[in-house]
């Protein structure tokens, strides 16, 4: 036969819900900036980052074209130490339109790629500030219905239990029930068959 629960105090269960809304304070605010910087760094590849390398190709283009224009006017007027450096320039101009074109190309591919690469990290924020923003919150005021409970039981038990008295006060005044007297050792019982204990 299975014996009643022995709860005198709820105060683990108040720890915990405690310890539960220290880790709430803690963790949503966390998750939800995560969750803010993806949707920033979206926005900027799309628009801040596409936008500067496209205009950088347009600067770097028309720089390229200014270089090639001042090369040829250069070689027109025979002057090697001019055309030398009229090269080097053109050279670092050419390099530096394939540096944003490259830059580019790399932010266009991030934009196209990156709902697919990032999306299941989302909808795992998505589920945990789920959890944080609803969830533990009513675990939190379940929590609080468990602790009422607890302490009106433990105060329903405290109450309906017999007061002990102490082991010198038997016979003083107070009858002891017949269940618990003890029969004399030398008295029989008749209805026991002898041998029996």
């Amino acid at each position: 036969m299975s014996q009643g629960a022995k709860v005198t105090s709820s105060e683990a269960i108040e720890s915990f819900r405690s310890a539960l809304l220290v880790y709430l304070s803690k963790a949503r605010p966390l998750v939800e900036d995560a969750s803010d910087e993806i949707f920033r760094t979206r926005d900027w590849l799309q628009s801040d980052r596409r936008l500067y390398w496209e205009n950088q190709v347009r600067r770097r283009t028309k720089q390229l074209e200014d270089a090639q224009q001042a090369l040829f006017s250069v070689s027109l007027s025979n002057l090697r130490e001019a055309r030398n450096s009229e090269l080097a320039a053109l050279q670092r101009a050419r390099r530096a339109l394939n540096d944003a074109e490259e830059k580019l190309k790399i932010v266009k591919q991030w934009t196209r790629d990156f709902d697919s690469r990032v999306g299941p990290i989302v909808k795992n924020l998505e589920q945990l500030l789920t959890v944080l923003a609803h969830d533990i919150p009513r675990a939190s005021a379940h929590l609080v219905e468990v602790i009422k409970r607890i302490d009106a039981y433990a105060d329903v038990a405290l109450s309906a239990a017999p007061s002990a008295s102490p082991p010198g006060d038997v016979g003083k005044g107070e009858p002891v029930s017949g269940s618990e007297q003890e029969p004399p050792a030398s008295s029989t019982n008749p209805l026991r068959p002898k041998g029996s204990p």
